[in-house]
């Protein structure tokens, strides 16, 4: 698998996997955020469309916020994503998370629990929330659920999370939530200890190497695994 980062985004053989993005977030809970979240992740899903040109989008979970409701806005938004991929001659594929147990009454196509990807090598690469185990073997899973980012010289950022052979030997890539204003989950400080909330494929946290999309610079920082990284802090 040779991905490459995008704001909050992968791009792997084809196929565009964001996650994470919570829909209708702003009305399930006390959080006041600015309206237009919805149009803000079309409008930069519509960026990376020109860029990547995909064959296919996948969007690996928690597509929805809200459990037992679906707000308006979170239905325009998924119409406003669904009418961009589809515009861009792509292929949409919907992954559920844990979040998602409203998804089937606003879309109509297919739901999955995992997706395995087309690659051009030999290696499989299944996309899945990552909020329980997979079922599918596969030897790269791309995955969500954490939200991870991490904090340099007192700023947060979003971060990819990557760890080779992190979970039964198989490569394991956390894509950051795609909505910019869903607070990202702090990696630093958690080598060595036991989150809960975090994905059960991220038991080793301290192997992965958070990986940073520069926006102004257009750059992909690599830092080194969070092990040894979280020493230089």
């Amino acid at each position: 698998m040779d991905p490459e980062y995008r704001d909050r985004a992968v791009f792997v053989d084809g196929t565009l996997v964001l996650a994470d993005l919570h829909f209708g977030k702003a009305e399930a809970s006390t959080v006041e955020f600015p309206i237009g979240a919805g149009d803000d992740c079309v409008e930069r899903l519509e960026g990376l469309l020109d860029h990547f040109d995909p064959d296919e989008v996948v969007l690996a979970g928690d597509v929805f916020h809200s459990f037992s409701s679906v707000p308006d806005s979170a239905d325009a938004a998924l119409s406003g994503i669904s009418r961009a991929v589809r515009g861009s001659g792509a292929r949409l594929v919907v992954v559920e998370g844990n979040h998602d147990t409203m998804l089937g009454d606003a879309y109509a196509g297919d739901l999955h629990d995992e997706y395995e990807l087309d690659t051009e090598g030999d290696d499989t690469v299944v996309v899945t929330h990552g909020h329980e185990e997979p079922e599918t073997p596969a030897d790269a899973y791309v995955v969500g659920h954490d939200h991870p980012a991490i904090e340099i010289e007192g700023q947060k950022r979003p971060c990819f999370l990557v760890g080779d052979g992190a979970y039964r030997r198989s490569d394991v890539l956390v894509v950051p939530a795609f909505n910019r204003l869903v607070e990202g989950l702090s990696v630093n400080g958690r080598v060595g200890t036991s989150r809960p909330e975090l994905s059960p494929m991220v038991t080793r946290i301290a192997q992965f190497r958070p990986v940073v999309f520069d926006a102004e610079s257009e750059e992909v920082l690599t830092f080194p695994p969070l092990g040894q990284f979280s020493r230089m802090l």
